[in-house]
């Protein structure tokens, strides 16, 4: 193999962290976005529609962190297991591996160190302490779990009576990352399993063990996740409609990482705005979005023009606006992929935003 593409290889395969830092962009970096400048420590309205810039300087809502007096939620901890799963039996990629683009097409990756390989996941569930247990329960889904932030918000949010009392279900993936991993698989593929993944072998093992039920009001479900973990909350709702209507999406991958390559979907969530979402009626979807600054930035050995996290939350928020979808749009200065600074600032709010038509 040349040493240039060896080298290439190597890189592509490293942590995000581990590589090169983005360049700064701004918020029309693909082009004209009509945007509105926040001050520092400001947020978005909770009523409004619309995009919004906020940093570089971040502050901690007091709503995501523990407060005295305020009711802490029930957290139960659940293991899930490969061998018991029929939708996920699981694989992995060789550890130091990436794979390489096909010479006929260049979105296409073709991995070949990917085989069967087991999993153990783990599952946190919350239930706040002012559910009605003998009612339904409203939901949200997250990914990449588990999310004590989350749980912590949803306990003052809850208790200010800013969201409903719901169950939270934070669910850690499968391992690995990208193409020809098993995370990759549930949250970068276009299509409805990672969605019944979770109606059929998750949500029955938190009714079970914690002793709730989980409404099927697609309006008072939600899906949450951060990059590919977004995509998969996009995903679950555009593709299972009638299981939910609320999606919340920090530094969303929407982006060429599906794998295997799908001819119905070649761009993989890249497509989404590319094509999906402008050719597709409007959905009955709620959407909060969110991209840094600095988000990723990542060509890789494929060159596909496809793998630009800030370029495709832009686009997002454009093709979403001209549908007229009930959305709001984050920026977010001096910040990086999946910022925690940017999260503990923000969460709340969004939360609050997500279920304001409830």
């Amino acid at each position: 193999m040349p040493r240039l593409l060896a080298l290439l290889l190597f890189v592509a395969a490293l942590p995000h962290s581990a590589q090169a830092q983005p360049p700064a962009r701004e918020p029309n970096a693909d082009g004209p976005l009509e945007m509105t400048e926040l001050p520092a420590g400001h947020l978005p309205p909770v009523d409004a529609i619309g995009n919004y810039t906020i940093g570089p300087e971040y502050q901690v809502d007091p709503s995501t962190e523990p407060q005295p007096g305020v009711p802490r939620g029930e957290v139960t901890k659940l293991t899930m297991r490969s061998e018991d799963s029929k939708l996920y039996p699981g694989i992995a990629r060789e550890q130091g591996t990436f794979g390489t683009p096909d010479p006929d097409n260049p979105a296409k990756l073709i991995v070949t160190t990917s085989g069967p390989a087991p999993y153990t996941r783990r599952v946190e569930v919350y239930v706040p302490q002012q559910l009605d247990r003998s009612q339904p329960a409203p939901l949200i889904v997250g990914a990449d779990g588990p999310d004590p932030l989350l749980f912590a918000t949803l306990d003052n949010l809850i208790a200010e009576g800013r969201v409903p009392p719901m169950v939270a279900v934070s669910i850690a993936n499968g391992s690995g990352d990208a193409q020809g991993s098993q995370r990759g698989l549930e949250y970068d593929t276009l299509s409805p399993k990672y969605a019944e993944f979770v109606e059929t072998e998750v949500l029955p093992l938190v009714e079970r063990e914690c002793g709730v039920t989980i409404t099927k009001d697609p309006d008072a479900r939600a899906t949450m996740g951060c990059s590919s973990g977004a995509a998969c909350a996009l995903t679950m709702a555009w593709y299972r409609p009638d299981l939910y209507h609320r999606v919340l999406s920090y530094s969303g991958t929407y982006v060429n990482q599906q794998w295997p390559w799908n001819p119905d979907t070649p761009g993989g969530a890249w497509d989404y705005h590319e094509r999906i979402i402008p050719n597709s009626p409007r959905k009955p979807l709620r959407i909060w979005l969110h991209v840094s600054d600095r988000d990723l930035l990542n060509p890789n050995v494929m060159r596909d023009g496809m793998h630009d996290w800030v370029i495709a939350n832009q686009r997002m928020a454009r093709v979403l606006a001209a549908k007229e979808y009930d959305y709001q749009f984050v920026f977010s200065r001096g910040s990086k992929h999946c910022d925690g600074a940017v999260k503990r600032q923000t969460l709340a709010g969004a939360l609050e935003w997500l279920w304001g038509d409830f």
